[in-house]
């Protein structure tokens, strides 16, 4: 995961990265098209974000006749561990327990939650015996 190092990304440039990770490529034209309702956003917005995210170095282009065609440099759950692990570090202090303690006093955990959480916690535990 060297690719990581310093790639931090804000809300919007995600909406750009969740389009481009769904549709695999797109140019200007296709993300404008694709945001404009929910965000409002015209192209020069878009240009600007995505050479923010190419500097950053998290998408890239290649020319297709007159268009540039952006696709992701880094995979979905890539940046996704990044960021999970940043908000854990900042808001939790990197303790998981807190964070579901937080949610469990909250009562934001549904029956289903719960469940989810058991499976996921059984399976880590039998990866864990496995090393």
């Amino acid at each position: 995961m060297s690719k990581l190092t310093n790639v931090n990304l804000s809300d919007g440039e995600w909406k750009i990265m969740n389009k481009l990770w769904e549709k695999e490529t797109a140019t200007i034209t296709e993300l404008t098209a694709e945001l404009q309702d929910t965000t409002g956003w015209d192209k020069h917005i878009i240009i600007t974000m995505l050479n923010r995210m190419e500097k950053k170095g998290a998408v890239s282009f290649k020319i297709n006749g007159r268009a540039k065609q952006f696709y992701p440099i880094l995979s979905q759950s890539e940046v996704s561990i990044r960021e999970t692990k940043g908000f854990l570090d900042k808001v939790y202090r990197g303790s998981i327990g807190m964070m579901v303690n937080a949610m469990v006093e909250d009562r934001a955990l549904s029956k289903e939650d719960i469940e989810e959480l058991y499976k996921i916690l059984e399976q880590a535990e039998l990866d864990s015996n496995k090393e």
